[in-house]
């Protein structure tokens, strides 16, 4: 290595002079290089106090030292670049060059049994599988073909054509074998075109393929979205303070305005209103398994059933990079709902972009998008634009996540929300992070007891045999939960009727035929109420999942005692459980009844459903409980969002950080659905609703008021009158009449 040591010639000497004196350099000695290259070694970056000792050590100027190291950089680098150089240009050769080889024994290829081309090998496969599944449908249409003759006295090929319905040849197969008088599903062949009941749902959704310039802005958005949505996740004051009322953490807009300014703000619209919260905790389940669940549909709605009805991926705009989610662009439509017919869906189209942060750390958006001509069908009473809001999803060593869930909403009220979830729905806690995070946190909890491989059930006599048949029990009672939540906002194709009953609050009915074939086969309908207690809802939930006082309100159990048969937690609180009941002293001994409570900080369900013995036997053994037919009913406990000082004696109760214990009242949506009929012929109008809205008024006037003891409060209320004529116009073949009649009593 040589270094300049600076000769200064002399002022008569210019740039034109050949004999010019040429520049003296220093050339170091093998000590200083062998000295030099080991500090390299250790230390490729030497700091000024390095370089000082070397200097000093070797007799060298520090500059040298300095230049020395950077020229040696230098080398190293561009050898390590010629090194990489030179095995790609082999490796490319290489490649080339057996491309070529097999190029030039392709052209010479010939057949052994004919002498021509050969057949590839893919076609070969793909002709042998698709001739299996053309032997395997033929087969199937054979089976359903029989059963059909066998039950309508002509071919199958007779009757009229049946519009598309989207089921799995399993779900046609399963469903072949049920027959009339048989508790189980049946295969209704009398769903011809233009029934009511064959009306599927469908969502406009974009028919044409999306164009590249329209996936770029898609893109634009999504990652403004993610860095809005990262700055809200990792900031605090003052973008974020603690609310006054329960130390939820809110958002504070005028910082958020300075912060993001956007054009064009609606804020100044009086008729909008922005709901904006953030909350954390610890869900046990590890970060990739939560992300795979996030970034699927399917899996999405089964997370989070309660508030999310309806969910469908549009379009996969980008799938990730090196088999990574991390980049995943999705456009996505999804419908979200609070338990409750009073206050109607939240329909959107939402880019949802996932980007790994760093190692174990994940982060998803979601970003409300305007797709053209495709909002016709959304509900006219409001307008609701998802701002930037979504989670980060943080790995813990012991296998666990911790979760951070923002939500940010703009609402625009077209019309008044209902007064009984006025309160709920502005504080933001109907729709907000508090609630999205407890229900993510309460599933995590029961998915860990469905794979654990003890059986922890508190099994009262040995009923559950295996651990098979507690998943199944489990899968039972999830499917029934699934059912009852969708019932409570039905699809599109089924409309609900208000009825006006009696002690100034409405019933709302809605009638359709089932078909699926995990549910009573025939016409069923579905009554549903919401009203008031002034009372904490942990206390009406315990009042309703307690089998103690379930005789005071249920009429299976005919004012008898309730044993509890089986019991599985699928929760550390001790709400969250599946139970058989048995009701002591009825004539309906072969009748049992499958419930399951589950409650977090955002609310409670009681779900209950009537489950004959043989088919609750049969999942408890471990089969398959997808064909058990099940018509749930229950209540969805909520709070109402109003302060707690306006409930009188609160104070002498013990006060925890749950929304459950922070309210002043409950909002109680009480669901009944009953098989009306299982005749194909069987229909009612709105005309015939109105005539059972008539009858079951004046039915119901001489008991319009019970009271109801819940906990320290009586109030007044007919909710155990109600569940009483409820059940007792449920047998069939009770009129339709007589059923709506009773749920008018309400």
């Amino acid at each position: 290595m040589e270094f300049s040591s600076g000769g200064g010639g002399g002022d008569h000497q210019d740039a034109s002079d050949p004999h010019r004196r040429k520049k003296r350099y220093h050339r170091h000695t093998a000590h200083q290089i062998q000295r030099l290259e080991a500090m390299f070694k250790e230390c490729p970056h030497p700091d000024e106090k390095t370089r000082n000792l070397l200097s000093r050590e070797l007799g060298l100027h520090p500059r040298q030292i300095k230049f020395w190291f950077q020229n040696r950089r230098t080398q190293m680098k561009a050898q390590h670049e010629r090194a990489d150089n030179s095995a790609l240009r082999a490796e490319n050769d290489k490649i080339r060059c057996e491309n070529i080889a097999i190029r030039e024994a392709l052209k010479n290829v010939i057949c052994p049994s004919c002498g021509g081309p050969p057949v590839s090998e893919d076609s070969y496969f793909d002709e042998q599988k698709l001739r299996m599944e053309n032997a395997q449908l033929k087969e199937e249409l054979d089976r359903v073909s029989s059963i059909a003759a066998k039950y309508i006295g002509r071919p199958i090929s007779q009757l009229p054509p049946v519009q598309p319905i989207h089921v799995s040849s399993l779900d046609l197969s399963m469903a072949s074998f049920g027959g009339h008088g048989i508790p189980g599903p049946s295969l209704d062949l009398d769903l011809l075109p233009g029934s009511s009941s064959s009306v599927i749902p469908n969502l406009a959704f974009p028919s044409t393929s999306i164009l590249d310039m329209d996936k770029s802005l898609m893109a634009d958005i999504a990652a403004n979205a993610m860095d809005e949505l990262i700055r809200l996740l990792q900031s605090n004051e003052p973008l974020w303070m603690k609310s006054a009322g329960d130390g939820r953490e809110i958002l504070n807009l005028e910082s958020y305005d300075r912060i993001f300014p956007r054009p064009n703000s609606h804020l100044k619209n009086p008729s909008i209103h922005i709901e904006a919260s953030r909350d954390s905790g610890v869900v046990i389940i590890n970060s990739l398994e939560l992300v795979d669940m996030f970034l699927d549909a399917s899996k999405w709605v089964e997370l989070f059933r309660t508030i999310v009805a309806r969910a469908r991926t549009v379009e996969v705009i980008s799938s990730g990079v090196l088999g990574s989610q991390s980049g995943t662009l999705q456009l996505m439509y999804e419908e979200l709902q609070v338990l409750s017919g009073l206050v109607p869906t939240r329909q959107l189209y939402f880019l949802r972009f996932c980007q790994q942060i760093e190692q174990g750390s994940w982060a998803i958006v979601d970003v409300s998008y305007d797709v053209p001509h495709q909002g016709s069908h959304f509900s006219s009473l409001f307008k609701a634009h998802r701002l930037p809001s979504g989670c980060l999803i943080q790995e813990m060593p012991n296998g666990y996540s911790k979760v951070t869930w923002v939500e940010h909403w703009e609402v625009e009220d077209k019309a008044p929300i209902h007064q009984l979830y006025r309160d709920l729905i502005h504080s933001g806690l109907a729709f907000g992070a508090e609630r999205w995070l407890s229900t993510l946190q309460r599933m995590s909890e029961r998915f860990a007891c469905l794979v654990v491989t003890a059986n922890s059930t508190r099994d009262l006599g040995g009923v559950i045999p295996s651990l098979e048949g507690k998943r199944s029990m489990m899968k039972l009672a999830q499917r029934m939960v699934n059912n009852f939540c969708s019932s409570i906002n039905p699809s599109s194709g089924q409309q609900w009727t208000t009825l006006s009953g009696l002690n100034e609050f409405e019933v709302r009915a809605t009638v359709h035929r089932s078909i699926d074939p995990g549910q009573p086969n025939g016409l069923v309908l579905s009554a549903a109420a919401t009203i008031w207690l002034p009372v904490p809802p942990q206390n009406v939930f315990n009042f309703f999942r307690d089998e103690r006082t379930r005789p005071q309100w249920d009429v299976l159990s005919n004012q008898n005692p309730v044993q509890e048969v089986a019991h599985i937690a699928n929760g550390s609180h001790p709400g969250n459980c599946i139970s058989v009941l048995r009701a002591l002293n009825t004539s309906q001994n072969n009748m049992l009844i499958l419930q399951e409570s589950c409650i977090d900080s955002s609310g409670s369900l009681v779900v209950y459903c009537p489950v004959d013995l043989p088919a609750i036997n049969l999942a408890m053994s471990g089969e398959d409980p997808s064909y058990i037919p099940l018509l749930p009913s229950g209540f969805t406990i909520s709070p109402d969002g109003r302060p707690d000082h306006l409930q009188a004696g609160a104070g002498d109760r013990a006060s925890t950080s749950t929304n459950l214990d922070r309210s002043s009242g409950s909002l109680i949506t009480v669901v009944f659905q009953i098989l009306v009929s299982n005749l194909p012929s069987a229909r009612m109008t709105p005309e015939s609703i109105t005539t059972i809205e008539l009858n079951g008024g004046r039915a119901g006037e001489a008991n319009a008021y019970h009271p109801l003891l819940v906990g320290e409060f009586e109030c007044s209320s007919s909710i155990a009158e109600a569940v009483l004529m409820l059940h007792a116009y449920a047998p069939a073949p009770a009129t339709a009449a007589s059923v709506a009649a009773a749920a008018v009593t309400l």
